[in-house]
């Protein structure tokens, strides 16, 4: 119970509460406001009998009772005069002239102050009475003159109230929850605006804040607070790529400084006998920290929002591919390309394409058996590039755990296979970057491929072609 109340929006909690504590005090009210109304008029008509009885009680004491006795508004009240010995003297037009209303325990206690309760046929009147008596005693006997009023009118009259509260608390209440549920409505707009703009802000919107709502409330000063939280998230994620862009460029110049001298070192021969070995060690790390900072710079690059400084333009993704796997001719095992005539057209930076291209590539190229198979197709709206091999594949468990940056399965941690973990993270990047995504499963020939979806820009009829490169 507590789970579903919580599941439920802030706007309807603070609703519902609302309209439960009005609704209680609605009810606590209409309950009060009967029972006061009804003490109220009950006493109303207590102190009119009274009066009533008083007035015949001092004919009585006069020695000028008549008989009938008068009584304004007989037809609502019903008056008799009873001697100690329980005989009536004197009636009212309506009353009964022979037995008295009440037993003689009833008189007695009507003497002594006490209110009773009636019904209306037994003393000549219409719906329930309210009996009271007053003392009469003269000089023979002690009397007493009962007063009985209909209570009638006064039900009639609580009757009427009690319809009136069932229908218009009802009402009020609904009307009430209207209101109170466009008021925190509109006193959460912000919040909702709040959240939205937290949505809209992703991580390379370095630039982007949360809208400030008008009034200067508490909800203003949490969007302040939280974009200055942004703000400062930004300077330092804005450091990171800064460092990391420096690194790499710092890095570019000593690298390719030590290549050209150990390239040149070897072609002329003057490191000494043996030095070969050497050499081919040192220009492979070389090539390793080259590869390694080029993926930083890339990374640092796509962090920040700009692949390349290159616009882009509308490109042959099947020519492409067909270019790239020309460049593996002397791969280890045989990289096979499978594309579609005439063309395969999307919206790219050419250099962020070829990238993603060769990094799947030559992932594919480090862990096949036998063969790799590079495919691209249009599936209506839709550009599907492929790149699978025969390789052990990955498991399912861990197909989106390498996409993490620098993720290596275990067997690719030696020193001589080339990559850092950033070939699949950039690949991945690239691909969200022009608005389409690189997932991986299970090959046909039982390894691993890779699928990448970018939208496409015109379609043609397919017709498969293979190429062997």
């Amino acid at each position: 119970m507590r789970t579903a109340w919580r599941r439920l929006s802030l706007q309807l909690r603070l609703t519902v509460l609302a309209a439960t504590t009005l609704a209680v005090g609605l009810l606590a009210g209409a309950v009060l406001l009967v029972m006061v109304t009804a003490r109220a008029m009950l006493a109303t008509v207590d102190s009119s009998a009274l009066r009533t009885g008083q007035e015949v009680a001092d004919l009585v004491t006069a020695g000028r009772l008549p008989n009938p006795l008068p009584v304004a508004g007989s037809a609502t009240a019903s008056v008799q005069v009873v001697d100690g010995d329980g005989f009536v003297r004197a009636a009212s037009p309506v009353a009964d002239h022979l037995v008295p209303l009440l037993d003689p325990a009833q008189t007695r206690a009507v003497r002594a102050g006490a209110r009773l309760f009636l019904a209306g046929d037994q003393a000549g009147l219409v719906g329930p009475v309210r009996v009271v008596g007053v003392p009469a005693d003269t000089d023979q006997q002690p009397r007493t003159v009962i007063v009985a009023v209909s209570v009638e009118q006064l039900r009639r009259a609580i009757r009427l109230v009690t319809i009136g509260l069932a229908v218009g608390g009802p009402l009020l209440l609904a009307v009430v929850t209207l209101v109170a549920w466009h008021v925190i409505g509109s006193t959460l707009r912000p919040v909702a605006a709040l959240r939205r703009g937290a949505e809209e802000i992703t991580g390379g919107d370095g630039g982007r804040r949360l809208p400030l709502p008008g009034a200067r409330d508490e909800i203003r000063r949490l969007a302040e607070t939280l974009n200055g939280m942004l703000a400062r998230i930004a300077d330092s994620r804005r450091q990171q790529r800064v460092f990391v862009s420096d690194a790499a460029h710092e890095l570019r110049s000593p690298l390719a400084s030590i290549r050209t001298q150990l390239e040149v070192a070897r072609r002329v021969g003057d490191l000494g006998a043996g030095s070969d070995h050497v050499v081919d060690e040192v220009l492979l790390d070389v090539e390793r920290l080259s590869r390694l900072v080029d993926d930083l710079l890339a990374l640092a690059r796509l962090d920040e929002g700009q692949p390349s400084g290159r616009p882009r333009q509308v490109i042959d993704l099947a020519a492409e591919v067909v270019a790239v796997v020309e460049r593996y001719a002397g791969a280890r095992v045989p990289v096979r390309g499978v594309v579609e005539a005439p063309s395969v057209p999307v919206l790219a930076d050419p250099d962020g394409v070829r990238r993603l291209l060769t990094n799947l590539v030559d992932n594919a190229v480090r862990h096949a058996r036998t063969e790799v198979r590079v495919e691209v197709r249009g599936d209506g709206g839709t550009a599907v590039l492929t790149v699978s091999d025969d390789g052990a594949g990955v498991p399912e468990v861990d197909r989106e755990r390498v996409f993490d940056r620098f993720a290596r399965r275990d067997d690719a941690r030696d020193r001589d296979g080339g990559g850092a973990g950033l070939g699949l993270p950039i690949a991945r990047a690239l691909a969200r970057s022009h608005g389409g995504d690189v997932t991986l499963t299970e090959s046909d020939a039982g390894g691993l491929a890779a699928v990448v979806r970018l939208p496409l820009i015109t379609g043609g009829v397919p017709r498969m072609v293979t190429c062997r490169c």
